[in-house]
């Protein structure tokens, strides 16, 4: 048995239980008890009028066993403090929810972008479902969201509203021209001319259409009061945001209606965060203006703040100037809001953990993704050095090719040589900046070619590898249950 996950109801009890060929959902009831009939397994054995019975960890007794335990199945969080917690391999819940246990940030531990979910060969329902059997393990007995990360096109909606997900974060990225900020006007105006003014239900220049607004007649040489300072929106910059938030603009507002039709439970959140160049305060105006013309709700939003936010390491800037763009964003979010600010690629960021909920005032979401996979191979490099080293210097050779599709700055001339480390040092190369991002972004080359190998090593020593997150998550968390 394992003993968090017990829960006693009447009559009933349930429990996860640990069996040579892996862990198996436990049911002790009365034998017309109506939890019978929600989860399929097989009967092991009756006593008087009490049957236990054995069901597999499946899609649909995690499904069901969200019926009988409510807090399990996700729900939108609102405004409150949260976090998110990608899980590569389908393993890291109970370690994720330790880390967030005392506290008041709520978790949510189903997220996986559909990239992410391509590279590792997992369903969103794979994704629910192994969050749902991870919280049920370590007892989670508190509120739970799910997010469908960096949704592209509808299908993508439709997949995971069928899974159940809440939280569903757009990113319009590819429809951003990030060409814009070194325009010229006459660029800008050919670019602005090209827009989809039909999807933006506006006008640069005719005020008169039917059912359009003049953007101009919106935003041209207008002031935007905060709660410290103005923000002027000149001719200059308005077609420049135009120019480089117009599409994308248009592309959340046609996947919210999409989504609002599904007829489900959700909230939304906004991303801009993986373009080219900062959203200037001005655009984060311009954006959050228009998508509220155009009637699009949404709980957050990722602007691309200034510096660099690399994939599991620290920020990479100045601190000062940081500070100082993150608190006009937050002033932004209430203004216009409220809603909460979202630190995407935020594994960490140690450094930016305390600025952002100053600013924000704790309302804030954060959001991690492979940080967790480089604690299992933490795990990789302790107990079996000479497949780990096989997983690195596979790393090694797919990065050049691997890291197109991320914002990374590793170079493999920096990394350490590995035929030059001990068995012993293995570990350090998650310690160092550009070992721990060649090994980050080359996880789907990993898994592809020793997934379940790697799996395997990481279950036999779960116990190891829940400590690791734990260790490594509670400096995630705690800087945002402190504010």
């Amino acid at each position: 048995m394992v003993p968090a996950s017990l829960i006693i109801n009447d009559d009933a009890a349930l429990w996860l239980h640990r069996a040579p060929h892996g862990k198996r959902l436990a049911l002790l009831a009365k034998q017309d008890h109506r939890w019978h009939s929600l989860f399929h397994g097989d009967a092991e054995s009756s006593r008087e009028s009490f049957v236990l019975k054995l069901c597999p960890t499946d899609h649909a007794n995690a499904y069901a066993l969200q019926t009988v335990l409510p807090n399990l199945k996700p729900a939108p969080l609102g405004l409150n403090v949260s976090a998110g917690c990608g899980d590569r391999l389908g393993m890291a819940t109970p370690g994720h929810a330790r880390a967030f246990a005392n506290t008041n940030v709520l978790p949510i531990f189903a997220q996986q972008s559909i990239r992410e979910m391509t590279r590792t060969k997992r369903t969103p329902q794979d994704v629910m479902c192994d969050a749902t059997w991870g919280a049920f393990e370590s007892g989670w007995r508190n509120a739970v969201g799910a997010d469908a990360d960096h949704l592209k096109v509808p299908a993508d909606i439709d997949a995971c509203a069928a899974a159940g997900f809440t939280f569903y974060t757009i990113d319009p990225g590819a429809h951003v021209d990030s060409e814009a900020d070194a325009a010229t006007a006459a660029q800008l105006q050919t670019k602005v001319a090209a827009l989809r003014w039909n999807d933006l239900e506006s006008s640069i220049i005719n005020p008169s259409a039917s059912l359009r607004t003049s953007l101009q007649s919106l935003y041209e040489d207008k002031s935007f009061d905060l709660e410290d300072r103005k923000i002027k929106i000149d001719a200059a910059s308005l077609m420049r945001a135009l120019a480089k938030y117009g599409n994308a603009i248009a592309h959340v507002t046609q996947m919210y209606r999409h989504l609002e039709s599904k007829g489900v439970p959700f909230e939304l959140e906004v991303s801009v965060d993986e373009t080219e160049t900062p959203t200037t305060h001005a655009e984060h105006i311009f954006i959050v203006s228009e998508l509220k013309r155009l009637g699009v709700k949404w709980v957050s939003l990722a602007p691309r703040y200034v510096g660099r936010f690399e994939k599991g390491v620290d920020y990479i800037g100045d601190l000062k100037e940081l500070e100082n763009d993150l608190n006009v964003h937050a002033q932004i979010a209430r203004v216009f809001g409220p809603y909460k600010l979202s630190l995407h690629s935020g594994s960490d960021k140690f450094s930016v953990y305390p600025l952002i909920v100053k600013a924000t005032r704790g309302v804030v979401h954060l959001k991690t993704a492979g940080t967790s996979y480089l604690e299992a191979l933490r795990v990789i490099a302790s107990v079996d050095a000479k497949f780990f080293r096989e997983i690195a210097e596979l790393g090694y050779e797919r990065y050049p090719t691997d890291r197109a599709s991320y914002h990374v700055s590793a170079e493999l001339s920096r990394a350490p040589v590995l035929k030059n480390l001990a068995d012993a040092q293995l570990p350090s190369l998650l310690d160092h900046f550009d070992s721990r991002e060649i090994l980050h972004v080359t996880y789907g080359s990993a898994l592809e070619k020793w997934g379940g190998q790697l799996k395997e090593i990481v279950r036999k020593n779960e116990g190891l590898y829940y400590e690791f997150l734990e260790k490594h998550f509670v400096k995630h968390v705690r800087p945002f249950s402190d504010f």
